[in-house]
């Protein structure tokens, strides 16, 4: 009997085998697909890490659902996730459709204000991430970038070297007299 405070031994044991099982069946498909899998890499693979714990825990917590329903689920959930990923790596017009482009928020040494309003990140979260990065001067700073994963990366030298066009290939919102020269 299971109440809000108690559960039978058997429910017990069933939450425990249900545990070990649908971990190891996840961890054998994240090392069949690899690590990119859990990687933070888009809003698409964030809802994929959503679903597979929203899964893992319903076949944990509920003992009436099938290990066999659940590890086919999460398998479906990683081969859905593989075959969009490589759609978008494919298909530019579905990765620009369906992925975030990196934005340029900070270009030598200036707040690019209308990319920080496009992103809704604040002046003071910038600003956090340049001491993180241990700026000391803005005019340290070449660039920084909200990557399409949502972390900020922040470029910067003490000397005049000038940033490799490569390096912000793909990048969205630069300056015109970036975009110019």
């Amino acid at each position: 009997m299971e109440t809000w405070t108690f559960a039978s031994l058997s429910i017990l044991l069933k939450v425990i085998v249900s545990l070990v099982v649908i971990f190891g069946i996840i961890i054998l498909i994240t090392r069949v697909s690899g690590l990119r899998t859990f990687a933070k890499m888009s809003s698409f693979d964030f809802a994929s890490t959503i679903a597979i714990g929203s899964i893992l825990a319903t076949v944990i917590m509920n003992t009436n659902q099938s290990l066999l329903k659940g590890g086919i689920a999460l398998a479906g959930i990683i081969m859905f996730q593989t075959i969009f990923s490589f759609a978008i790596r494919k298909s530019k017009t579905l990765s620009k459709l369906l992925t975030n482009a990196p934005m340029m928020l900070m270009y030598e040494g200036e707040i690019l204000y209308e990319n920080l309003e496009k992103t809704n990140v604040g002046e003071d979260d910038l600003i956090a991430k340049l001491r993180e990065a241990n700026a000391l001067n803005f005019s340290e700073v070449k660039a920084v970038i909200l990557e399409s994963t949502g972390d900020m990366s922040v470029l910067h030298s003490k000397d005049d070297t000038n940033l490799e066009d490569r390096i912000l290939k793909g990048v969205k919102g630069l300056p015109i007299q970036a975009r110019l020269n």
